[in-house]
C-alpha cells in the first residue's frame, strides 16, 4: 500500500506571502466650530404666560346676609356647676421607711435553707404481667339506662311577606332643608406672582461638562486587510480511500429472507359498514332556548318617600333617673394584722438528714469486691441477714431496687 493520502495528493504547498498591514490616514482636526443647535431650540416657540380666570362661579346658590351663630350645642347645654371640690376618701399615709439598710433577703430564703440530695428507696412494686381469663364487661350505665325518645317535628316559622310603605317619598334631606349658604370672604390664593419670562436673555450654551472635560488624545486604530482568497486551479478529487481501493466487482444487493405475503384476489367488494355506523345515527342538533325566570316584582312608579321606620314611629321620651342599689361605703377598715400561717408552715415536720454511704472512702458494713469496666467500685454487704440486706445505694443508678450491692464511681 502506498503512503500517499488524499490530503497529500490534493492539497499541494502554496507560496506564502508576507502580511500587509493597513496604514490609516493621519487625523486632521477640523477648524470649524460645532453647531450646538438642537431640535428643541429650532422647533419650540415660546408663548407669553398669563394668568387664567377661575371657572368656578363666586356667587352662592342661596345668598343670605345673616351672620352665622357659632355657638355649638355642647357649650349651650353643658354648663359647669358651681360646687366645691370634694376631698379624696383615702386613708392617711402613716408609712415611714426604715433607717437601716435593706438586706434584700426574703422570708423563703431565711426559713428554707438549701439541703443536699437524698437518695430514697423506691417502694414501687415490680411490674408483673397480670393474666386474667375473665372477659371484659362492656356494659355501662349509659347503655342500661338510656331510653331513646322519639324526635319531635321541628317547628318552622313562616316568613312574613314584604309590604311596601304607602307614604310617598319627599326627596328632602336635612342638608337641603336646614343648610343655607352664608356669605363669606373669598379664598385668597397663595400662589406666588407670575414672573415675566426673560425672552431677550440669550441661552447659555456652555455646560460644566464642556468647560472641565479635556479630550484625551486618541491613538490610531490599526485594522488588518483580509487576504484575498485565491481558489486552486486543480479540481478536487472527491473519491475517498474506501471508494478508490476497496471495490466489490462481484457485489449484488442483499436478498430478503422474509416470505412474500400471499394476497388473495377476489371479485367481491370490501364491505366498509360497521355496527357503530349502522346503529348510531347522527341526530339533528338544535340549540335550546334560554330559560328565563318570570319577573314577579313590580317596580312602583311613584317616587320613594325616604321616610325610615325610626322617623315614622319613634316617639321621644324624657330620660328617667334610675336609683342606684349599690350599698354605701363603710369607710376604711382598721389596722387588722394579716394571718401569716399557711398549710405548709403548719404541716411541715423537719427530718434529720442522713449521710449517704457512697460518700465514705470505705462504707461501713460493706466490703470492696471489684471494679467493673465502667470504673465503678462494687461493694458487698458483710452480713446478708442484717438491716441493710435489701438496701441499694448507687450513685450512677438510683432507680433499681433489686440490686443488692453498692456501686461507687471511682
Amino acid at each position: 500500500m502506498e503512503g500517499l493520502t488524499t490530503s497529500r495528493r490534493d492539497f499541494g504547498p502554496h507560496k506564502v506571502l508576507p502580511v500587509k498591514f493597513y496604514q490609516p490616514d493621519q487625523f486632521v482636526r477640523s477648524e470649524e466650530n460645532m453647531d450646538l443647535l438642537t431640535t428643541y431650540k429650532q422647533d419650540y416657540n415660546p408663548y407669553p404666560v398669563c394668568r387664567m380666570d377661575p371657572i368656578k362661579p363666586r356667587g352662592s346658590k342661596y345668598p343670605c346676609g345673616d351672620k352665622m351663630e357659632c355657638l355649638p350645642t355642647y357649650k349651650a347645654d353643658y354648663l359647669p356647676w358651681n360646687q366645691p371640690r370634694r376631698e379624696l376618701l383615702r386613708p392617711e399615709h402613716h408609712y415611714r421607711p426604715a433607717s437601716t439598710r435593706f438586706d434584700s433577703r426574703t422570708t423563703h430564703q431565711d426559713d428554707y435553707s438549701i439541703k443536699g440530695q437524698v437518695n430514697t428507696m423506691s417502694c414501687k412494686p415490680l411490674a408483673m404481667p397480670k393474666l386474667c381469663n375473665i372477659p371484659l364487661e362492656d356494659l355501662t350505665n349509659y347503655k342500661m339506662s338510656y331510653v331513646a325518645h322519639p324526635m319531635e317535628k321541628r317547628f318552622v316559622y313562616e316568613a312574613e311577606k314584604f309590604r311596601p310603605c304607602e307614604i310617598p317619598f319627599e326627596s328632602l334631606t336635612t342638608h337641603k332643608e336646614s343648610y343655607r349658604g352664608l356669605m363669606g370672604e373669598p379664598a385668597k390664593s397663595l400662589k406666588p406672582a407670575a414672573r415675566p419670562c426673560g425672552l431677550d436673555t440669550p441661552f447659555s450654551n456652555t455646560t460644566e461638562f464642556r468647560d472641565k472635560y479635556q479630550a484625551w488624545p486618541m491613538p490610531q486604530m490599526f485594522s488588518k486587510i483580509p487576504v484575498t482568497y485565491v481558489p486552486p486551479e486543480e479540481k478536487m478529487d472527491l473519491l475517498t480511500t474506501v471508494q478508490a481501493h476497496y471495490t466489490y466487482p462481484k457485489g449484488a444487493p442483499a436478498q430478503s429472507c422474509r416470505p412474500v405475503l400471499s394476497v388473495k384476489k377476489g371479485g367481491s367488494r370490501f364491505e366498509g359498514s360497521t355496527t357503530t355506523k349502522d346503529d348510531y345515527k347522527q341526530w339533528p342538533g338544535m340549540c335550546p332556548e334560554l330559560v328565563k325566570p318570570v319577573p314577579q316584582l313590580n317596580i312602583p312608579t311613584e317616587p320613594l318617600d325616604c321616610l325610615t321606620t325610626t322617623r315614622a314611629h319613634y316617639v321621644p321620651h324624657p330620660p328617667i333617673n334610675t336609683k342606684s342599689c349599690k350599698p354605701p361605703w363603710a369607710g376604711p377598715q382598721g389596722n387588722i394584722p394579716v394571718e401569716g400561717q399557711t398549710t405548709y408552715s403548719i404541716s411541715y415536720t423537719p427530718k434529720d438528714m442522713g449521710r449517704c454511704l457512697a460518700s465514705y472512702a470505705e462504707p461501713p458494713g460493706y466490703i470492696f469486691e471489684e471494679t467493673d469496666a465502667l470504673g465503678h467500685r462494687i461493694y458487698r454487704p458483710v452480713s446478708q441477714t442484717g438491716s441493710l440486706q435489701s438496701s441499694c445505694f448507687s450513685v450512677g443508678d438510683s432507680e433499681n431496687p433489686n440490686q443488692r450491692e453498692l456501686a461507687v464511681s471511682a
